[in-house]
């Protein structure tokens, strides 16, 4: 075990991962000012699609923790009373932005789920289910650890490029802000986890997370119009 704890070893693992995830065209087009409002829907669309599921699968992995993670139960519980309601921001923000936010809700049309995460989604069910429950702290570090290091520059890029009001920002807004919060309980809580099998499966969670949420950016419609909500 690194002598940091293994939150470092977390990082390290899974630098390569991360990386790559944020290699992706869209993250470029923020950086150059080319986003498009049908580029941040879709995103938004897609991140509906994965947070609506985040209290259900901490739930899950809070019921098949064994006893003496009842230290982690307790966190996770935590977790929950603060994500409640998330997804109901992501409508708000798609709304704001004259998309028909029903069509994500009722997962048709241009409001349909990806492959990349459908497929994240399920893979965590699974996990949880069939393989270790502890697995599900490799997609809390992916999209916390994610959103402290770009969402809110990302946020802000996009907010002034497509001249939008804050009404549409508030899922990644938000979230940037929570999540540097988070993260150092994050790291805190992941240094009591000791036993090398965990340790594995959310190292190994975590890199398929990346690679799963990396899929759903690089579908993204890149278009050259940059439509402002007026």
């Amino acid at each position: 075990m690194d002598n940091q704890g293994f939150f470092h070893v977390l990082e390290k693992e899974t630098a390569q991962a991360r990386a790559s995830m944020l290699s992706v065209p869209v993250i470029e087009a923020c950086d150059d000012k080319a986003i498009s409002l049908q580029t941040y829907t879709a995103f938004l669309v897609q991140a509906y699609h994965h947070v609506k599921h985040t209290v259900p699968l901490l739930m899950a992995c809070g019921s098949r923790l064994p006893e003496h993670y009842e230290w982690l139960r307790q966190a996770l519980g935590a977790y929950i009373e603060e994500e409640k309601g998330h997804h109901e921001w992501i409508l708000d923000d798609l709304r704001a932005c004259g998309f028909d936010a029903e069509l994500a809700k009722a997962n048709c049309g241009e409001g349909q789920v990806g492959l990349g995460i459908e497929m994240m989604v399920a893979y965590l069910y699974h996990q949880i289910d069939r393989k270790n429950p502890m697995a599900l702290f490799g997609m809390v570090w992916v999209l916390e650890g994610t959103s402290v290091s770009i969402g809110g520059s990302m946020a802000a890029l996009i907010q002034q490029m497509l001249s939008l009001p804050d009404t549409a920002m508030r899922y990644l807004t938000s979230h940037s802000t929570l999540d540097v919060e988070h993260i150092g309980y994050f790291a805190d809580l992941m240094n009591k986890v000791t036993d090398p099998a965990d340790q594995q499966a959310i190292i190994d969670s975590a890199n398929r997370v990346y690679a799963l949420y990396e899929s759903m950016l690089r579908a993204l419609p890149m278009t050259t119009t940059q439509t402002q909500v007026a």
